[in-house]
């Protein structure tokens, strides 16, 4: 890598950053070891020590990796491609950023201190009527205050930039932080509704009851756009840290920010397509939303475009020659690009089975079953977590002013290739069970040696062979992450950020219009789930002391 002083995350930004990541990695040791155990114990041959229960091992894991895992880790990459690319954050909002950390930390040690202690078994979804004790409620809510002040913090940096610079277009990677923390901030007002004004005062004895149909459409108006608040910084990567690392220019800048004002768009009102079975809402209501979860295949497949036109641009300026010569020459190599181009292929079939769960008629065969869990693995634990591996391995050093050895290197790209493995074998397994009907959460015990049951067990064991190798994945990217933040030979490492072509065409100013941006979106939301709400208020079941609860 170049020299790259003058192109430094500021010491002071960097610290935070990586407060987050020592979080973010916390959280995977923990909650893949609970993922271990949640694979071997579906085996029928392994039973879990110390009266600990399978669902709180599933909760653990869950939790950990959907939630703390990728939320830490969003938030430390964001805060430093801030500080990295308009400028270091003010004292102030470095201040607020600190505290959004702290609430967040605080919070995740009230939740998981209740499931460890059996309090709060209620998965990762937590839907009533599944009850736990008020701190994890609390708990939660604490991590999402803490994560509102934090994007608060780095979207104050973009508005510092945009008044500095009247009239300049902001930079990209700064551009899609921006619509990521709202897209976030948006989506968790439906979590935060739902356990402050529910889950919370149910808990504490306040109420004797609540609407299970509003909790549970008040977490799926977040729980959507909760995927693409973890994909979209892989796209960040995708789109602006590949084309650097590759030593090309950004196929199109402007094509990358409208994919991800699409993504803003569009990913919100979209939660009833987790619903598809639940009476209670209005099968128009479903299908319009179905129609708008379609239209998020528009922005991936922008992307897709766009990666493949940046790889073959590449490729051709190495001399490569044919419709696939491109392929040889790309840096196979570097762990940089292989790590988070591993995730990208998995985005692929990935994304199909997306399409199959958010179809109305296909989503019925595997609603509910294994296969969805199939799915989310493939997205979140592959797609989205193998390009994180793949940003650690520069941002890490980078912030702790450490190098990547060449040995260091070469272990990251058998971790991805293991990863790969790993995941092929579970996730493969998971989709095949899935179809033939194995449901979704449950061990071994729960569905016993039924004749349809015994068809499963092979599945069984191949996630748990899965489920092994992922775990030797997880312990060789600890061993990485620790040897980059405290043992790596000190030096700089680059944080690679893409240029656009001199020659592309303006970037037109209409991306910065945030009125207009939000002012669809907010449309949208309404427009999909207003008449929806007003129905099942209306319709609301009566409480056992005669009044109605929401």
């Amino acid at each position: 890598m170049t020299n790259v002083s003058a192109f430094k995350v500021d010491a002071r930004d960097a610290k935070l950053a990586m407060a987050h990541f020592y979080v973010a990695f916390i959280a995977l040791a923990l909650g893949g070891l609970a993922g271990l155990l949640q694979v071997l114990v579906r085996t029928g041959k392994v039973e879990l020590p110390f009266g600990i229960q399978y669902y709180q091992v599933l909760t653990v894991h869950g939790v950990l990796l959907g939630l703390i895992l990728t939320t830490f880790f969003i938030l430390g990459f964001q805060f430093a491609a801030v500080s990295r690319t308009t400028a270091a954050l003010t004292n102030g909002a470095r201040r607020v950023g600190w505290l959004g950390f702290w609430l967040m930390t605080i919070g995740t040690a009230m939740a998981a201190t209740m499931v460890l202690l059996n309090e709060a078994t209620v998965l990762f979804t937590f839907y009533a009527p599944l009850q736990a004790h008020p701190i994890f409620y609390i708990g939660l809510t604490l991590v999402v205050v803490g994560s509102w002040f934090a994007c608060g913090s780095m979207i104050s940096n973009y508005v510092k930039f945009r008044k500095q610079n009247p009239g300049k277009i902001s930079p990209l990677l700064t551009f899609m932080v921006v619509v990521n923390s709202v897209l976030w901030i948006v989506a968790t007002l439906g979590v935060a509704t739902t356990v402050l004004f529910q889950m919370l005062p149910w808990s504490l004895g306040l109420v004797d009851s609540i609407d299970v149909l509003i909790s549970r459409t008040l977490f799926w108006y977040f729980g959507h756009p909760l995927v693409y608040f973890w994909l979209l910084p892989a796209y960040m990567c995708w789109y602006v840290v590949i084309p650097k690392i590759l030593g090309t220019k950004i196929f199109s800048d402007s094509l990358a920010r409208m994919s991800f004002i699409l993504f803003l768009i569009f990913s919100v009102p979209v939660g009833f397509h987790h619903q598809l079975t639940e009476p209670g809402i209005d099968p128009a209501w479903k299908f319009l939303q179905v129609i708008l979860t379609f239209l998020v295949v528009v922005p991936s497949l922008m992307t897709a475009f766009s990666m493949f036109g940046t790889f073959e641009t590449y490729g051709r300026s190495q001399g490569s020659r044919g419709l696939f010569g491109w392929i040889k020459k790309l840096p196979w190599g570097d762990a940089h690009f292989v790590v988070p181009f591993i995730g990208m292929v998995a985005f692929i079939p990935a994304g199909a089975g997306g399409m199959v769960n958010a179809s109305n008629q296909l989503n019925q065969v595997v609603h509910n079953t294994i296969w969805v869990t199939g799915h989310f693995h493939l997205t979140l634990a592959t797609s989205v977590v193998l390009t994180f591996f793949g940003i650690s391995y520069w941002l890490v050093p980078h912030l702790t002013g450490r190098v990547l050895t060449k040995k260091m290197n070469q272990l990251a790209i058998v971790q991805a290739i293991i990863w790969a493995i790993g995941m092929g074998f579970m996730s493969g397994a998971m989709h095949i069970a899935g179809l033939l009907g194995a449901p979704r959460r449950s061990s071994y015990s729960t569905y016993g040696d039924s004749s349809q049951a015994l068809d499963w067990i092979p599945y069984q064991f191949m996630q748990a062979i899965g489920g092994t190798i992922l775990s030797i994945g997880i312990i060789l990217v600890l061993i990485i992450f620790i040897n980059l933040a405290f043992f790596a030979p000190k030096g700089e490492q680059e944080f690679p950020v893409g240029e656009s072509d001199e020659n592309a065409s303006p970037i037109p100013v209409a991306f910065e219009n945030w009125k207009l941006w939000l002012g669809i979106t907010f449309v949208l939301i309404l427009f999909a789930y207003t008449i929806p709400f007003v129905d099942m208020i209306q319709n609301a079941p009566v409480g056992s002391k005669g009044y109605k609860f929401w």
